[in-house]
């Protein structure tokens, strides 16, 4: 294997909750227990997107970030569960505490994963795999929920082991493994490969990480970019990212799915004042101010368009935010239109906040976050 992953090898586990909002539902419902459940969404009108699903009700073909309406016509016996972000931000909450008995090198993606750097653990156990067994453990102990871990050497072969066994799994990839391993997995798994990238490898004839290895890291960059080196050393095993407690938030925002689509400007204003409230809340809970405003836009046909408005001086004050999405909304010309969902985002951070070590993950700060599958 063409060994160029670290001179002191890393201990990494990555652990993913499973099913994580419908496990909460299910724990704390009795009624929702081995049955179909879908936390979002509503069988009523239109009614927004599923956030996640219980396992039961994946059999049927539901997913996250699927449209409700075609979620129950999979499964006619769906419930559907309102979504109580307090309790899964608790419940997450206490998973992090656990993984901090073993390590402070933990990486949260969102409220149900995280990478732990285990390569010198606190209570110098010294097995990644004993770890992780603890630690799924002590989270079914403690939380009467199940999680799946993967362990490996880096982040990208044990993000990926996490998922081979779901749920409540845990498989181990090793170093003499990794190379064969990345031969068999199909493209699409590869980090940086949408559907598009996809669909492209596959009418190359690039089925698999053995296909791709065939071709140069030259080869790679002509046809996929500046991307194409990752590409390169992630199918010989090669992922050098260290596991960061303090990732860097490069945006903050929030955004709703409503109930039922607008198509009233003195309603679509409304929501903004709203969403720009949690955004602004959020701004002075981790003291930032960003340069420019960016307005999300989802028509009732799933169209989406962003529209964005550029500062020379950092702004963060309600008014500014507010008054700035409802000019972007304008511009659009939303008469006559049917809008489901809104959203304000915040970017261009110029300082970093006084409290970094107390912010979430970048990707956890909307009001609604899909899980992965």
């Amino acid at each position: 294997m063409e060994n160029n992953l670290n001179s002191i090898q890393r201990k990494i586990i990555h652990i993913d909750m499973d099913a994580f909002y419908a496990s909460v539902e299910q724990r704390d419902n009795i009624l929702y227990r081995g049955k179909a459940i879908a936390v979002g969404g509503s069988p009523e009108g239109r009614g927004g997107v599923v956030a996640t699903a219980s396992y039961e009700a994946r059999k049927f073909g539901v997913r996250s970030a699927m449209p409700s309406k075609r979620a129950q016509q999979l499964c006619p016996e769906l419930i559907f569960v309102r979504p109580r972000f307090d309790a899964y931000k608790e419940a997450s909450r206490h998973i992090r505490e656990i993984f901090s008995r073993y390590t402070d090198l933990i990486e949260p993606l969102s409220l149900d994963e995280a990478y732990l750097d285990v390569t010198q653990d606190k209570l110098q156990i010294g097995s990644a795999i004993e770890i992780a067994k603890l630690i799924k453990q002590a989270i079914r102990d403690e939380l009467q929920l199940t999680a799946s871990a993967g362990v490996s050497v880096n982040k990208f072969v044990a993000k990926i082991a996490s998922d081979l066994n779901k749920p409540d799994g845990l498989t181990f990839i090793g170093p003499s493994s990794i190379e064969s391993f990345m031969e068999t997995l199909p493209v699409e798994k590869f980090h940086g490969v949408g559907k598009v990238t996809a669909d492209k490898m596959k009418r190359m004839g690039l089925f698999t990480g053995a296909d791709l290895k065939k071709l140069s890291e030259a080869d790679l960059k002509t046809h996929f970019g500046k991307v194409g080196s990752f590409y390169y050393r992630i199918v010989r095993g090669i992922d050098e990212r260290e596991v960061q407690p303090h990732r860097e938030t490069k945006s903050l925002g929030a955004e709703d799915t409503f109930a039922f689509d607008l198509t009233l400007i003195a309603d679509m204003e409304a929501e903004l004042e709203k969403i720009g409230k949690t955004v602004y809340d959020r701004l002075q809970r981790y003291n930032l101010k960003g340069r420019t405003v960016t307005l999300k836009i989802k028509y009732s046909d799933f169209k989406q368009i962003t529209r964005n408005q550029s500062f020379p001086f950092p702004v963060g004050d309600y008014d500014t935010i507010v008054d700035t999405a409802k000019q972007l909304l304008a511009a659009t010309y939303p008469e006559d239109k049917r809008i489901r969902l809104l959203g304000i985002t915040l970017s261009n951070f110029n300082d970093a906040p006084l409290h970094q070590d107390k912010l979430p993950p970048s990707g956890q700060l909307s009001l609604f976050n899909f899980e992965e599958e």
